[in-house]
């Protein structure tokens, strides 16, 4: 009887300490991946070695995925996304690089030249995957983009078609080639996203 006596005792002392510590414990315990929005839960190659990344390292931040190529009338699109990048990256913006041949044959080489061609050219930080398919419709379709293509009802026609995710991956808003990633049609767009928790 002492011993249970006792045994209670402890329990009634150490048990809400306990349980106090439990609760702490699963408020600090990491994102779980179900935080990572569907559009981001995959893998792509990174450009510069084809090892594959998470997408979702990005989650949480609103994202921009584009299109791009190293010869085309857009390419020096490039500049103005790299400036785009850097001004939101505080407030938690990402631009991701997709190059693609598919349009007018504009991106001939290799995943290793394009790197190259990026970084010496434009000076590209931003994230840059390898080259892959981005037309709607073909069998071997770059995943994320048949999945924003669907999400937008909006299909590349060009290089530099630009996706913008919002943070939760719940809203998709596509811009033509032929809008500047510093236009006021992209960058209010970007604030409003940013601005969402």
């Amino acid at each position: 009887m002492n011993n249970t006596h006792a045994i209670a005792k402890l329990c009634k002392v150490f048990l809400p300490a306990l349980m106090a510590c439990s609760a702490v414990a699963s408020h600090a315990a990491p994102t779980s991946p179900a935080a990572c929005p569907a559009l981001l839960q995959r893998e792509m190659p990174r450009l510069q070695d084809e090892k594959p990344q998470a997408l979702c390292q990005y989650a949480g931040k609103v994202v921009l995925v584009v299109n791009t190529a190293s010869f085309c009338g857009f390419t020096s699109q490039y500049k103005a996304l790299e400036a785009l990048a850097e001004r939101y990256a505080d407030r938690g913006l990402v631009v991701l690089g997709f190059p693609s041949n598919d349009f007018g044959s504009q991106e001939p080489g290799s995943n290793k030249e394009i790197a190259e061609f990026c970084e010496n050219t434009f000076n590209v930080k931003f994230p840059m995957f390898a080259k892959s398919v981005v037309k709607a419709g073909k069998p071997d379709t770059n995943p994320l983009f048949a999945d924003l293509i669907k999400r937008s009802g909006s299909a590349p026609k060009w290089n530099f078609h630009k996706y913008l995710i919002s943070r939760d991956g719940q809203q998709v808003i596509s811009f033509w080639s032929t809008t500047d990633p510093l236009s006021s049609s992209v960058t209010t767009e970007v604030e409003r996203l940013l601005a969402k928790p």
